[in-house]
């Protein structure tokens, strides 16, 4: 005797077909052109910046990977060059790298954006005030009070480069097995934090997050010291502490959403059977 369909099962697949349908309709939304957004149009005008084909999103998203590696490692250089050497304009040359260099990031994140890429919230803003924290302080003028923060600021800027590199490293390895296995969209990018993708293999990194953020509250502090001085008549020393302080603020509570996420999903998530951890695999994120 034939036995009916049980009513799981005409669950399990509806959720199939229905995750088969989103992923056609999300390759057809893919192909289509996009509009702009207002920073793009600020800067570029109505040009379109859509990339049609995914052979050429994908060799895009490569070269800004490669572009964030490059200008990692070219300002690491420059920072030994000015912790060794302490001259203002040597100074001035790695805070206005620094300035293209993030401008640059949100230029090629925000036609990432355009081009499917989920780059969004926190990991966005964060490069546009990374953008006007060094052009503060390539304005603050050399003197008794600059000078007694620049070694702490080329330090602090040293652990980054180092911290960026060891992310770009493992990041990458880690979204190329997570594509390979169907849990990650093409158009992820590497990112300055830490998300929930990275739970697997980067968690080590974590302790490095943690104490980089830690230096940026630090930083705000010893900004907000140094402008409390009598010789201080700089704007951009408060300015500067002010933005040091959201940057803390921003990074940590991202990543601790990120943690409790991922400890609420491990303990309620319940036991999964093979054909629900395949819908998972095969369905598009």
């Amino acid at each position: 005797m034939k036995l009916g369909i049980t009513d799981d099962e005409k669950v399990k697949t509806f959720v199939q077909q229905k995750a088969l349908r989103d992923n056609q309709l999300q390759e057809i939304q893919e192909t289509l052109p996009r509009e702009n957004g207002l920073y793009l149009r600020i800067i570029l005008g109505n040009v379109n910046v859509s990339l049609l084909n995914k052979a050429d999103r994908f060799r895009y998203k490569e070269e800004y990977e490669k572009f964030k590696l490059v200008l990692t490692i070219i300002c690491l250089c420059l920072l030994l060059v000015t912790l060794t050497f302490h001259y203002r304009v040597l100074d001035a040359i790695f805070l206005f790298l620094l300035v293209w260099y993030y401008c640059t990031l949100t230029i090629r994140e925000s036609i990432l954006k355009v081009n499917t890429s989920k780059i969004k919230g926190w990991w966005l803003s964060k490069h546009y005030i990374s953008t006007v924290l060094s052009g503060l302080i390539i304005t603050w003028p050399d003197g008794p009070v600059y000078r007694s923060f620049r070694d702490q600021f080329m330090w602090f800027c040293l652990y980054i480069a180092i911290v960026q590199l060891l992310q770009y490293r493992y990041q990458k390895g880690c979204l190329y097995r997570l594509k390979s296995l169907g849990e990650t969209h093409n158009m992820d990018i590497t990112v300055d934090g830490f998300r929930q993708w990275m739970w697997k293999g980067l968690s080590f990194l974590l302790p490095f997050l943690f104490i980089a953020y830690v230096l940026q509250l630090y930083n705000a502090y010893t900004l907000f010291m140094l402008s409390l001085r009598p010789d201080c008549a700089e704007w951009q020393v408060p300015v500067s502490s002010a933005i040091f302080l959201l940057l803390f603020i921003g990074n940590i509570s991202t990543l601790l959403v990120v943690i409790k996420n991922k400890m609420e999903e491990i303990i309620m998530k319940p036991s999964t059977t093979r054909a629900e951890r395949l819908i998972k695999k095969y369905k598009l994120n």
